[in-house]
């Protein structure tokens, strides 16, 4: 590829659907992909585009009536370019327009590219800061004129939008490249967690490896606080790597290990995996509401009399009604029922229903301490939690501790937020906190997403400084009006139309991207777009291997105090037998 070569003429199009390119005879239409970003030269401004469609085009019909022979592959080349031609449509995404600057500036500006310049290849960083500060970003309002010359996107176009992983002024993370270029695309981290984001993709597409890049960057960029209900133990300590041959991946405990804490709700699991120094979590059944049994209705199979007898018995006997219900008799449900106008089939089924609680490792009838409250504690204290569920991963499970723990220091956030808005107070405001969920649908499904408290955080968003990061092969579960507040889509390869259509909710211009992400790969590939991207742009994943362990970690070898590379040389040498 050259970006100085041109590959097309623009032929027509509209604001609305799009440029339709002719591509130059000499330009192979085998080489044109779907996602591929090219720019457009106007008179006034670039146009940075994605590549949305390929198709062929003739000069006649009589050539599709009487195509020439397979072998005659002179005339084939006679027709290439005249009578025969490839097209594409592009969307335009962005615009690059000159800024206007005053002479003073734009000399400061010129000295600035100068210096640059001459200190050769080590400057990089400066040079494109000097470059992509002489144009201005502008959603497209226009298109360009005819016969408009099309080029493939450069390694400065590419900067100019998404920026650079080392600019001082942003907290930037590349989290992949495109798809035939070698230049990194950032996430702007700082507007990522501001608002709740998902990582979406059909089964076996790497969302997990997808999330843990996003949650490395969060942590190595110190943008928020994380809490991870990790369903399968697949964050905290290390995971499985899919291939022919066994082989594992660190966690992020391995690789932050100052910075990350584990907490198991199932200590024997942690334990038989290997994990050291994780933290046990249990749940008292006074922690335990109303609201949080309506989520696991289906679950528990109770019936909405049940329901409205656990709100009698929990008015009556307060925080200790199901620790109460489980050690009454049939004689004193009937008296309760009698005095209180209750159910008394409905409240001994509720309590039959309810041994199904013993069955979960992490619940006591009563615990020494607050649990929960640690691992605010520990979310206070500027560090990241993963919560490990072990073999207590079933649905009953997972859902209500998630729901418990989550609506807990979610209160807790809602208190602090409150009060730094009534003090101004900087040390007041509450570091931002990311709450990670698997299995999203669950929680946010238009059945549920009203009992549920990361509803609440997705429709609140920013405003008591707690969002969502949802991981999930079925957006389609996911409440509409829940999606809508999704503020940045990571998305690998969907089939169902369904979840395709989820996806694009409330995203203008959805429909050119369909074909886009219908077009990925089922391995490395997403198409990213909202809040946290200048514009929707497909990646290849950055990998999740040794390298990427050895830029992120957070104790590189040549920042090791001295002292211990001394003793390590030292050792190295004893080895050796020097």
């Amino acid at each position: 590829m050259n970006p100085d070569t041109p590959l097309g003429s623009v032929i027509q199009g509209s604001l609305s659907q799009g440029l339709e390119v002719r591509l130059h005879a000499d330009v192979l239409v085998e080489d044109m992909r779907v996602g591929k970003f090219l720019v457009v030269q106007g008179v006034r401004s670039r146009f940075f585009c994605m590549l949305t469609d390929v198709t062929l085009g003739t000069a006649s019909s009589r050539i599709l009536a009487n195509p020439p022979e397979p072998s005659n592959t002179f005339l084939q080349e006679v027709l290439a370019g005249t009578g025969t031609f490839g097209t594409i449509n592009l969307s335009p995404m962005l615009m690059f327009t000159p800024k206007a600057e005053p002479p003073m500036q734009r000399g400061a500006e010129a000295g600035k590219r100068q210096k640059a310049k001459g200190k050769g290849q080590n400057s990089q960083l400066a040079s494109f800061e000097a470059n992509t500060n002489a144009v201005e970003l502008l959603p497209v309002k226009t298109i360009p004129s005819h016969f408009s010359q099309v080029y493939d996107a450069s390694e400065r176009d590419f900067r100019a939008v998404f920026g650079w992983e080392d600019d001082p002024q942003r907290r930037n993370f590349a989290i992949g490249q495109p798809i035939d270029m070698d230049v990194p695309i950032c996430l702007d981290l700082d507007r990522f967690v501001e608002r709740s984001n998902g990582v979406f993709g059909k089964s076996g597409t790497g969302k997990s490896f997808l999330t843990r890049l996003l949650l490395s960057g969060i942590i190595r960029k110190r943008a928020a606080v994380n809490l991870i209900f990790d369903m399968h133990s697949e964050y905290g300590w290390e995971a499985t790597r899919e291939g022919k041959q066994f082989s594992t991946v660190k966690g992020l405990r391995q690789l932050f290990p100052s910075q990350v804490q584990i907490y198991t709700l199932d200590p024997e699991s942690t334990r038989r995996r290997g994990v050291r120094d994780a933290q046990e979590l249990y749940i008292s059944y006074d922690q335990i509401e109303v609201e949080d049994l309506m989520l696991v209705r289906g679950e528990l199979n109770l019936s909405e009399a049940s329901l409205e007898n656990a709100i009698i018995l929990r008015n009556e006997f307060g925080k200790a009604w199901i620790s109460r219900l489980l050690s009454m008799s049939n004689e004193e449900i009937q008296e309760f029922c009698e005095v209180k106008m209750g159910s008394k089939s409905s409240i001994m089924a509720l309590q039959r229903k309810l041994t199904r609680l013993d069955d979960l490792k992490y619940l006591r009838p009563t615990c020494p301490r607050n649990y929960v409250a640690q691992v605010l504690e520990s979310l206070e204290a500027g560090k990241h939690v993963v919560v490990e569920f072990g073999s207590q991963s079933n649905m009953l499970s997972y859902m209500l501790a998630t729901n418990i723990i989550a609506r807990r220091i979610h209160a807790s956030y809602v208190h602090k937020a409150e009060r730094f808005l009534q003090t101004k107070n900087p040390s007041d405001r509450p570091q931002q906190l990311v709450v990670t969920i698997e299995e999203a649908h669950r929680f946010l499904d238009p059945a549920t997403v009203r009992q549920t408290i990361f509803g609440t955080i997705a429709r609140e968003m920013r405003k008591y400084f707690v969002t969502l990061l949802v991981v999930d092969q079925r957006p389609s579960g996911i409440d509409n009006e829940v999606m809508s507040q999704v503020g940045t889509r990571i998305t690998a390869l969907l089939n169902d139309e369904k979840d395709i259509d989820a996806i694009f909710t409330g995203v203008s211009g959805g429909q050119a991207l369909r074909s886009v992400l219908a077009k990925l790969d089922s391995k490395q590939q997403a198409l990213i777009l909202g809040h946290a991207v200048p514009m929707p742009v497909v990646v290849r994943t950055r990998p999740y291997d040794e390298s990427f362990y050895a830029e992120i970690g957070e104790t590189p070898w040549e920042d090791l105090p001295t002292e211990a590379i001394f003793r390590a040389a030292e050792s190295a040498k004893a080895d050796l037998g020097f």
